[in-house]
């Protein structure tokens, strides 16, 4: 099996999952956060829903300036559940594209991280892809689904049944 036919396949699951969650974001609470500490809802809800994009970005480019306030992968708020879902299916959509439109050799090719113009990080593109994208993604709709349960909201299922959703 190729490198994109594997993270093709990831993606579709992790889409229904997040689409899931996203789903049940409350409307009109961006600026909830659990402590003062934690990222607003809002923002967290949308970092979600855009992650998949970096799979576009790290396939098209050689690197990413994560201090780059001008770049369109850059985390923009929303203002309604119905955006973030739709930014998430735009979201879907560039990762898949690109994913079918590349090869294994490019996915072994090295993508740098760079924050305030030092290397942070350096991989092969498919390392980042499952790193910073997938394991991140997941990291990031697992801390959602907590911000959901404090704020009354049913949490879903993602990898089994949850306390809101039996078998």
């Amino acid at each position: 099996m190729k490198l994109a036919e594997l993270f093709l396949a990831q993606l579709e699951n992790e889409a229904a999952s997040s689409r899931r969650v996203l789903e049940r974001v409350p409307d009109g609470r961006n600026d909830w956060k659990p402590h003062p500490k934690s990222m607003p809802l809002g923002y967290l809800a949308a970092l979600v829903a855009s992650m998949p994009s970096w799979i576009e970005m790290m396939i098209a480019s050689d690197e990413f300036d994560i201090t780059d306030e001008t770049s369109e992968y850059k985390n923009r708020e929303v203002q309604s559940t119905r955006e973030l879902v739709a930014l998430l299916e735009q979201s879907i959509n560039k990762a898949r594209v690109a994913l079918q439109n590349t090869t294994d050799e490019h996915l072994l090719k090295p993508w740098k991280l760079i924050a305030h113009g030092f290397l942070a990080s350096e991989n092969p593109r498919y390392v980042m892809i499952r790193d910073a994208v997938f394991s991140h993604l997941a990291h990031h709709r697992g801390q959602l689904t907590v911000y959901l349960r404090l704020n009354e909201a049913a949490v879903p299922g993602i990898y089994g049944p949850s306390a809101d959703e039996g078998f």
